[in-house]
């Protein structure tokens, strides 16, 4: 595979219509906003979980597409895989726990650790795409001490990875509303007794009416070259983030949609315009600003890329 080499900017819309985007749960699971400003926030955090379902349920969570940080995961047990289940991982901790016995082997070349974290890059997606820290280690039982009776543990290191996504926040102020909802049944015989048979439970929940988000994100070709992130990764990814709201649909979440995604590719590794100029060439604003009514649509804004100020050695694409 062809590993990434010029630097990439995007600049990523959605919207959500009568649902909550990303609760907090400090908050009550209230939809996260700015407080200065009432303005909607969604984590990296989140988008990334979006991401990472996605690459499961089009890949089945197999190599090379398999996923670190998800759901239910004991991530000391995925660290220790490599050295399970990789010759080279395994051939290299084992010369390297025998010159830590004796010092007077040759010392490895590689440290058995950094032969495992490309291991996990190769094998997961997400690890390669937004890094990891793998260096939580082991400390089972079947770890091997050396000649001192210190742990030497089966680690897979940190690595960075190329992708960042910032978080996103909305166009406008956007109101939390908070929905009074009814179960017409209860959990338990002592609920239903104390409800004198009604069976109904009440409970609540918040929803954005509507909400317009945009976010940023940065693909870097230095931290691609280490942990191997290639162009087949970043169509994935652009897949991703085009695609994942279609199958995230839940009651709480209620209508998400991708918008607008535009990416820009540099020349070069290092990059041939600052990325705040070209975050400028994108805009979106209402349609009608001296209209009183709130925005409820995503036809009330346009979003306009301004191409003829595109930098020299820049090109743009717009993938919706």
């Amino acid at each position: 595979m062809t590993v990434l080499s010029n630097r990439i900017e995007f600049v990523y819309f959605f919207d959500v219509t009568n649902g909550n985007p990303n609760g907090d749960p400090d908050m009550g699971n209230m939809p996260r906003t700015d407080p200065g400003t009432q303005r909607g926030l969604v984590t990296d955090v989140c988008l990334k979980r979006k991401i990472r379902n996605f690459v499961a349920l089009v890949n089945g969570d197999k190599a090379p597409h398999k996923i670190f940080i998800k759901e239910k995961a004991i991530l000391n047990h995925l660290i220790q895989e490599p050295y399970q289940v990789d010759l080279e991982t395994k051939e290299a901790f084992d010369c390297y726990q025998a010159w830590q016995k004796n010092k007077k082997l040759k010392k490895p070349e590689k440290h058995p650790e950094d032969i495992a974290c490309d291991w996990m890059c190769k094998n997961y997606f997400d690890v390669r795409t937004f890094g990891a820290v793998m260096s939580t280690g082991s400390k089972d039982a079947n770890d091997t001490s050396d000649e001192k009776g210190s742990k030497i543990k089966k680690t897979a290191g940190q690595v960075r990875g190329p992708v960042q996504i910032t978080f996103a926040q909305s166009l406008d102020q956007i109101l939390p509303l908070p929905i009074s909802i009814t179960r017409m049944a209860v959990t338990t015989e002592v609920d239903a007794d104390k409800q004198g048979g009604g069976n109904r439970t009440m409970g609540e929940k918040y929803i954005v009416p509507y909400g317009l988000y945009r976010c940023h994100g940065f693909i870097s070709p230095h931290f691609a070259r280490r942990t191997g992130f290639s162009e087949a990764d970043l169509e994935l990814l652009w897949q991703a983030l085009s695609n994942m709201f279609d199958h995230d649909h839940s009651a709480a979440r209620g209508e998400m949609t991708a918008r607008s995604l535009i990416s820009f590719r540099h020349a070069t590794d290092i990059g041939n315009a600052p990325a705040h100029k070209l975050f400028d060439l994108v805009k979106a604003e209402r349609v009608n600003p001296a209209d009183p009514k709130p925005v409820r649509s995503f036809t009330d804004y346009a979003v306009t890329f301004d191409r003829a100020r595109l930098p020299a050695n820049v090109t743009a694409v717009e993938h919706l």
